[in-house]
């Protein structure tokens, strides 16, 4: 069924719109906003146990309502690890998840994922990266895959067997990077649709994906955080809520 979804169809809108705003000298025009609209979210983290959540409890746990994935000297990875979350696939949704993460963190939220076969919990698939020095913040990258689909600041068209097209851009490095919080809670927004893949970071779109590389594109899969391979690091996840947007094409 997902190889005939409307999506697929609306591609050339979308790049039509995206460019048309551009061109106008249009920053903040023709692509998902943040809202404070709440309807259709669902919790999918209780705050208090790992329910619902499977991952290596060496590096993961909760603690003071928050979803605690963390590196100490004596437990050093070997290979990037996720705790998953086992209530289905992602395919059409929104995602709100506010994060905190210390000066040497590097993490990220995997979505439309699939896990690796050679790591018992390595996954592959759309990442909302994430890191403490915020160099990579806000960016797409496909964790074990093409790598980096879309900068901070980008709007990219993907196509097969090519480096991504910069269609637009999406503000200066200094203004976005304005926008992240450092040592404090910031609140991602993903929102996936068909081939259009954007992420919101406190209210501010930082980058947008139009995936139309047939080959590799994913349009389900599963949901997932990280602690990356480095050094000791501590990352925080809350208020963890997901809406499905299947019932809005």
């Amino acid at each position: 069924m997902k190889n005939s979804r409307q999506p697929f169809c609306r591609t050339a809108l979308s790049l039509i719109l995206f460019c048309a705003a551009f061109s106008a000298g249009a920053q903040q025009r023709g692509w998902p906003v943040a809202t404070n609209d709440e309807s259709g979210f669902v919790k999918i983290f209780d705050g208090q146990t790992l329910a619902g959540w499977a991952g290596d409890t060496n590096y993961w746990r909760v603690e003071n309502g928050a979803l605690v994935g963390e590196i100490t000297p004596t437990n050093l990875l070997k290979v990037n690890s996720f705790i998953v979350w086992r209530g289905g696939e992602t395919r059409d949704f929104e995602l709100k998840v506010e994060y905190r993460i210390t000066a040497q963190g590097n993490s990220g939220i995997n979505y439309r994922s699939v896990m690796v076969t050679n790591g018992p919990w390595t996954m592959r698939g759309y990442q909302a990266d994430i890191d403490g020095r915020n160099q990579y913040t806000g960016q797409n990258y496909e964790e074990r895959g093409r790598t980096f689909l879309a900068l901070r600041g980008q709007v990219t068209r993907q196509v097969n067997d090519q480096l991504p097209q910069i269609i637009g851009t999406l503000g200066t490095p200094a203004e976005l990077l304005a926008v992240i919080k450092t040592n404090d809670w910031n609140e991602y927004h993903l929102i996936a649709s068909g081939n259009t893949l954007t992420h919101i970071l406190n209210g501010r779109v930082m980058s947008v994906v139009l995936d139309e590389d047939t080959a590799n594109r994913k349009f389900d899969g599963q949901l997932g955080v990280q602690v990356h391979v480095g050094p000791p690091m501590k990352i925080e996840y809350r208020n963890f809520r997901l809406k499905s947007l299947a019932g809005e094409k």
